[in-house]
């Protein structure tokens, strides 16, 4: 298209979609003009794409998630339809700076962390290769939280990101589905019959979701909860003005929040309202499509594959039962049956508390119907398994992880090594009952978001040196490798990782008041905050390498920039003591005259799929440093390692994994391995020892301990040095004084500028495999069953 026309286009939106005048337009006015132009264009191949899956009665995915960190959308679809030169060249014509009004657009607050971002790759690597599929979650109104910091405390705001116009979405009003809870439930003619006691309506949102160069687009359908009589008029004619919107307010409660709270009983009843809603509404929109396209329920299997991504979505299971059995008269072992042949699970954590479990008194009250329909699913297991125990319920707990296995087709872990020990630790007894269920899939990230966008000069040199075929088939990075020895290359590479770096600076410096060097190493750690994360063991070396520094200022040491970034749940108290403890090792050290030109420690708060589109090409050093067996895979070590940052790691996750692809010699590996932290944990006083036999250690802890960085409240700290001195179950004492060393290996190597540009680009030569695209082919043949449309239109010729 000429960019002439996509001008005209502009205005023809600006004019009659917004109302505005050219000479009166904001930023935010040319920003929804472009974004509604871009979408006219993927609306075009998302009907063409709904029309080819229903015509031709394919088999479709649906991808169940309670988060989709899509981030910002605009610059995604016009770099996905190649429309970026265009683009520009339109607002460039009228006058607008196309890169500022792309960065007005807030980014969706519909996920926190690694677990939404997978989803939102996912569902765009099933755009790119042509997979008929729907995601499912929940249209929150504020999301997780906005982050700030007061005197280094996090604190916890509203997201506002639906307070201006959503571009991306379309309302469906005729696609509402009323959901029940609590209530009673009764037999009438041999069916079992529940009366809910409370209904809200789940409400469909639409946001049409595009593949490369805009073959095909998917749906991410977002339910909104309102309530099923959202005014009383009666009491507001009474006067009693609050108590007649009571209705509505408490009905919205359920899609507001990302994780409320759930250290109260209303928390866990909210959380568990929401995980209900959003399943159950799910369902029926699946069943609806599945019945308006074919007449034999027996076929649903074989048109639908259903995924669940971590134990949120778990009620699925007797939620499907229940519309099969309750609703369509279909016996009950038969409806077990269809409803496990299309029901998949993905584990995502190997921390026994991370699997959910719900108390029976909470499950009976909310949901009365499943409490029954999961004893009887309980039983219908142990008649197939005699002598066997396990069940989803026991002692008073329903336990969605083992519901999810019992009821899965597949049950998948997300690397290698993770699937691995699921087998031999959360899921042992169920994986000896059903040795071949449990498959690998190991995680992935999308090149056109991650690379193409993120990074357009590492793209630029990349396409200049192999071609475009890279960025749907991201494998043939390995061409880069035949490049990895000549200078001008590196000459080349270098110098696009030095200007994302001083872009970076120069946010930094306008956003946080700090100035930071681009000559130095960018150490970065961007992830949840969470102790088996160990962003502590970061700071704790940062704080003896300052003491190191300090004490020696005239020695020979490698400057390094600090990046922490990531948000604590509200209610996790350790989580957030870590980030207060960084933030005020930071501001200590960047006050400190003597050491700060080495040494510096940055928090840039809120971080989001935006900012991690910012420090991801800026890095140097990658941190993937948790305890090993932990982490299940990791999608931000991928990302790192694609865009040339080298890793310090432990063998944990996908890291595994990573390391083995890029090599030993471009990797620092330090720590315990997954068996070696079990045999540790049996040493008695194990942290006591390690700070025992390392003084480097037990000096930085003295000096958090005591108030070193908290002198205003000396005793602030008490709780973190004594835990990771006493019970320290995710070891980070042990672990310190091999970490210690692998960052001695690190400063080393990257005062050899030569062999580290090297090594930079041998990760992002090496790193191909971990694409998004390589996963979803992955489900689709050993766990969906399914074809992607190319395949179908390829046998119908």
């Amino acid at each position: 298209m000429p960019h002439t026309e996509f001008r005209s286009e502009i205005l023809r939106h600006l004019t009659y979609t917004l109302g505005k005048e050219a000479e009166m337009a904001t930023r935010y006015d040319w920003r929804m003009a472009l974004s509604y132009t871009v979408r006219d264009r993927i609306t075009e191949s998302w009907h063409d794409a709904m029309r080819t899956s229903r015509d031709g009665r394919m088999k479709r995915v649906y991808y169940l998630s309670m988060e989709f960190l899509i981030g910002r959308l605009l610059e995604d679809a016009v770099v996905n339809l190649r429309l970026d030169k265009q683009a520009e060249a339109a607002m460039l014509d009228l006058g607008v700076d196309y890169d500022a009004v792309v960065a007005t657009e807030p980014d969706a607050a519909l996920g926190n962390g690694g677990l939404g971002r997978l989803a939102a790759c996912f569902l765009e690597s099933l755009s790119t290769i042509g997979t008929p599929a729907i995601g499912y979650g929940i249209r929150y109104e504020h999301g997780l939280f906005r982050q700030t910091f007061e005197n280094g405390r996090q604190m916890e705001e509203p997201e506002d990101w639906l307070s201006q116009r959503h571009a991306w979405e379309f309302e469906r009003p005729d696609v509402a589905f009323e959901i029940g809870f609590g209530g009673e439930v009764h037999e009438e003619n041999g069916r079992c019959i529940w009366t809910p006691a409370e209904h809200v309506i789940a409400s469909a949102h639409d946001t049409p979701v595009v593949g490369w160069q805009g073959s095909w687009s998917n749906t991410l359908r977002l339910w909104e909860a309102r309530a099923a009589h959202a005014f009383d008029l009666a009491a507001f004619n009474a006067g009693r003005y609050v108590a007649a919107a009571e209705p509505g307010t408490l009905a919205r409660t359920i899609s507001r929040v990302l994780y409320p709270d759930d250290t109260t009983e209303q928390g866990k009843e909210l959380r568990l309202k929401q995980e209900y809603f959003f399943t159950a509404a799910s369902l029926r929109d699946i069943l609806a499509r599945f019945e308006r396209e074919h007449d034999d329920i027996a076929l649903l299997p074989e048109k639908v594959a259903i995924q669940l991504n971590d134990t949120h979505p778990a009620i699925a299971g007797p939620e499907l039962v229940r519309l099969l059995h309750d609703e369509r008269g279909i016996e009950f072992n038969a409806s077990v049956d269809l409803a496990r042949r299309c029901l998949n699970y993905t584990n995502h954590t190997l921390l026994p508390e991370a699997l959910e479990r719900w108390s029976e008194g909470l499950m009976g009250r909310l949901l009365p119907r499943h409490l029954a329909l999961i004893a009887r699913i309980d039983e219908w297991h142990a008649r197939l398994n005699p002598g066997r125990t396990v069940t989803a319920l026991e002692h008073g707990q329903v336990k969605m992880g083992e519901l999810s296995f019992i009821m899965a087709n597949r049950v998948n872990g997300v690397s290698a090594l993770h699937t691995e020990l699921m087998k031999k630790t959360v899921f042992s007894e169920l994986h000896a009952l059903h040795p071949e269920r449990i498959v690998n899939q190991t995680n992935g990230v999308t090149p056109r978001r991650w690379v193409l966008s993120s990074n357009p000069r590492l793209s630029a040199l990349t396409t200049d040196r192999i071609g475009e075929g890279w960025v749907d088939d991201l494998e043939q990075l390995s061409r880069l490798e035949d490049h990895v020895d000549d200078p001008a290359f590196l000459d080349a590479y270098s110098a696009a990782k030095r200007a994302n770096k001083e872009d970076l600076a120069a946010w930094v410096k306008d956003s946080l008041g700090e100035k930071i060097d681009p000559a130095a190493m960018f150490d970065i750690q961007i992830k949840r905050l969470h102790e088996y994360k160990r962003q502590h063991l970061n700071i704790i070396e940062t704080v003896a390498l300052w003491q190191e520094i300090r004490d020696n200022p005239n020695a020979d040491w490698t400057p390094r920039v600090k990046i922490f970034a990531g948000k604590a749940a509200p209610g996790y108290v350790f989580a957030k003591e870590i980030i207060h403890l960084i933030n005020d090792v930071g501001r200590v050290l960047n006050a400190d005259s003597v050491t700060s030109k080495f040494l510096k420690v940055i928090y840039p708060p809120n971080y989001n799929v935006t900012l991690a589109e910012r420090l991801i090409p800026a890095a140097d050093l990658s941190e993937q440093i948790s305890t090993a067996g932990k982490e299940a895979s990791g999608t931000g070590n991928m990302k790192f390692a694609l865009n040339g940052a080298l890793t310090v790691g432990t063998l944990d996750g996908a890291n595994v994994e990573i390391r083995e692809r890029v090599g030993a010699d471009n990797f620092f590996l330090f720590g315990m391995t997954a068996e070696e932290v079990v045999e540790r944990r049996r040493v008695e006083n194990h942290a006591a020892r390690a700070v025992a036999d390392d003084p480097r250690l037990a000096r930085a802890l003295e000096a958090i301990r005591s108030g070193v960085f908290s002198p205003e409240e000396p005793d602030r700290y008490h709780g973190v040095v004594a835990n990771v001195t006493g019970p320290d179950y995710f070891l980070v004492s042990s672990d310190f004084s091999d970490y210690w060393r692998a960052q001695r290996e690190v400063d080393a190597a990257y005062r050899d500028t030569a062999a580290w540009t090297r090594a930079a680009a041998l990760n992002t030569a090496r790193s191909g495999w971990f694409s998004s695209d390589r996963t979803i082919r992955g489900y689709m043949a050993d766990i969906w069953d399914i074809r992607s449309s190319r395949a179908f239109a390829t046998a119908a010729e």
